[in-house]
Order: C-alpha cells, then sequence, then structure tokens
C-alpha cells in the first residue's frame, strides 16, 4: 500500500508529540517483548495508527475521551473496518487502562500477537473417538 507524502509527514510529526499513555506503552513496546517489533505512528493506507505490528497484523489504538465525543465513534469504526479490511485485528484501549498499568496492558497485547500454544502438526485435531 503506497503511502502519499502527507501521512507520511503526519505520522512523523505524531512521533515527536506523543501522548503520555502513547510514551508509557512505547516504553515497553521497543524492547520487542516476545520477540514483536512494533511501530509507533505507523501510516497504514490514509490512517496513522498508534501502534503496529507488521508480523502479527496487529494494530493498537488508544483512544482518549475525546474518542467518545461528537463523531468520532462513527469515524472510528470506519478506520477499524478499513484496517480489518486490510487484513489487521485492531486492539483499542482507553488511555486510562494504560495509564493505571501500562507493563500489564503491554503484556496482554503481546500475549495476543503470539503465536498460539499449540498447533496441529498436519491439519485439525482428531474428533471425539477418531484417535
Amino acid at each position: 500500500m503506497p503511502q502519499t507524502r502527507p501521512v507520511v509527514t503526519r505520522a512523523r510529526t505524531l512521533r515527536k508529540s506523543m501522548t503520555l499513555p502513547e510514551v508509557l506503552l512505547w516504553r515497553e513496546f521497543r524492547q520487542r517483548p516476545n520477540g514483536l517489533k512494533f511501530r509507533r505512528q505507523h501510516p497504514i493506507g490514509p490512517y496513522v495508527v498508534d501502534f503496529c505490528c507488521l508480523t502479527a497484523r496487529m494494530v493498537v489504538e488508544i483512544d482518549g475521551m475525546a474518542h467518545d465525543a461528537g463523531n468520532r465513534p462513527a469515524r472510528d469504526a470506519i478506520r477499524t473496518r478499513f484496517l480489518n479490511d486490510n487484513g489487521y485485528t485492531v486492539i483499542r484501549l482507553s488511555a486510562a487502562r494504560v495509564l493505571a498499568d501500562a507493563v500489564g496492558t503491554a503484556g496482554a497485547i503481546v500475549a495476543c500477537g503470539a503465536e498460539p500454544l499449540h498447533r496441529p502438526a498436519d491439519g485439525p485435531p482428531p474428533r471425539a473417538g477418531e484417535e
């Protein structure tokens, strides 16, 4: 997905003026927990997402109180639909949750992006009685 110059410029500007919840999560994500590499203020199509893990196809959005007002919920739904349609899983978190426990929140996010613990070696598991 090629990026337009204004979106890239906006992403660079947003990286320099991150909110406190974003800064707290970035402190955790930049250590590459479980080997996952996160990008901050990453452009995807016409949008700039707060955090993105390309290998897990996961987007993390931190929503402050402004996301509950006016037409923001509708705009957020359109944005989430666009990201989902392009193969990303979107995790939306309140800024209050991140401020309360940034380390625990980051751990929960990383767990969502981790590989499943058990995968069938060559197909689905047998049904009951077929073992």
